[in-house]
């Protein structure tokens, strides 16, 4: 029988599936993040054939070394993999897998609510309500701009960037600017987009999506000097990885007004927030729940579990990290 280790409580599809093939599942029964320790501690001698991580796991070559030799595959439960050391588990001969695919939908769903709601300013008009401000219609209050035919700048046009086009372009009349490694014409050609370098894109739009992985070469990919080249009235909007802007930065430009406003999933030193950020009027921020729905958590399970016991069972894992 194999041994699977959960290292903590996600929706129960991906377990069901795992004791239906037979496995014998573990959950860690912290609630909470394991620290790099704990979770050593916790594969250290236990014979356990794969893991399924989260992405707040750390994955390197010690915790590589406490799973054991008999440890097939480290399932990573979400589309980013940056947590873990992939030349190390190359090495080793392990497998690492994500669940790319079932969350496009969602977390494009999520980047388009925070595109309307720092538009609109609807976080800002609601905390003024709850706190008894609000004493009648004023034609001047929380005056926000419209989405509708602006022009939304996409850095990175993957499976979640082109869906937030599609929102963007068919529902919204936007025009669409994109910047990625190489161009795609068929996109053009269905949006009327076009695709531009960063700096180009970042001058000319009124919204911009950020959706690149975390890569050493996306790591501050906006700074001081990006946050200065975008118009005034812009906002930016982050639901991929903190570490894509440089937060310090961005805190100044909201305070000084480089950028009419920003609207965040994730944080570069996440779950702390750059000093001032919190306080900040003119920025949205949600707590890393872009993919987090019912159904798309229960699919990522599955998608998880499904990598495991592809890899146990001798077949090759459908969604392998490369």
């Amino acid at each position: 029988m194999s041994k699977v280790f959960i290292t903590r409580k996600i929706p129960e599809a991906g377990a069901k599936l795992l004791k239906e093939k037979g496995c014998e599942v573990d959950i860690s029964a912290k609630d909470g993040v394991l620290t790099k320790e704990e979770l050593m501690f916790a594969l250290r001698g236990k014979k356990y054939d794969a893991v399924l991580c989260l992405l707040t796991d750390k994955i390197d070559g010690d915790v590589f070394e406490s799973a054991g030799s008999q440890c097939k595959i480290f399932a990573n439960f979400a589309v980013g993999f940056d947590n873990i050391d992939l030349a190390t588990a190359k090495e080793k001969g392990i497998l690492i897998t994500n669940t790319p695919g079932v969350l496009t939908e969602t977390v494009a769903e999520h980047t388009f609510a925070l595109v309307l709601a720092i538009a609109h300013r609807i976080a800002e008009s609601d905390r003024f309500t709850r706190n008894g401000k609000y004493v009648g219609w004023q034609p001047m209050l929380f005056l926000g701009t419209d989405v509708s035919r602006k022009t939304l700048g996409i850095v990175g046009l993957g499976r979640i960037g082109s869906r937030v086009a599609y929102h963007a372009g068919k529902g919204f009349e936007m025009k669409i600017l994109y910047y990625d490694p190489k161009p795609n014409p068929a996109f053009e050609k269905e949006f009327g987009a076009r695709f531009v370098d960063l700096e180009t894109l970042l001058k000319e739009s009124d919204f911009i999506s950020i959706h690149v992985p975390l890569l050493p070469e996306t790591r501050h990919l906006i700074g001081e000097n990006q946050l200065k080249m975008m118009k005034k009235n812009a906002y930016l909007i982050n639901t991929s990885r903190g570490p894509i802007i440089d937060e310090k930065a961005l805190v100044q430009a909201l305070k000084e007004n480089w950028i009419r406003g920003a609207a965040l999933d994730v944080y570069e030193n996440e779950p702390a927030l750059a000093p001032g950020l919190a306080e900040l009027d003119n920025v949205i921020l949600t707590s890393h729940i872009a993919s987090a729905t019912e159904e798309t958590r229960a699919k990522m399970s599955e998608l998880a579990a499904t990598n495991i016991i592809e890899a146990l069972e001798g077949r090759m894992p459908p969604n392998l990290v490369k």
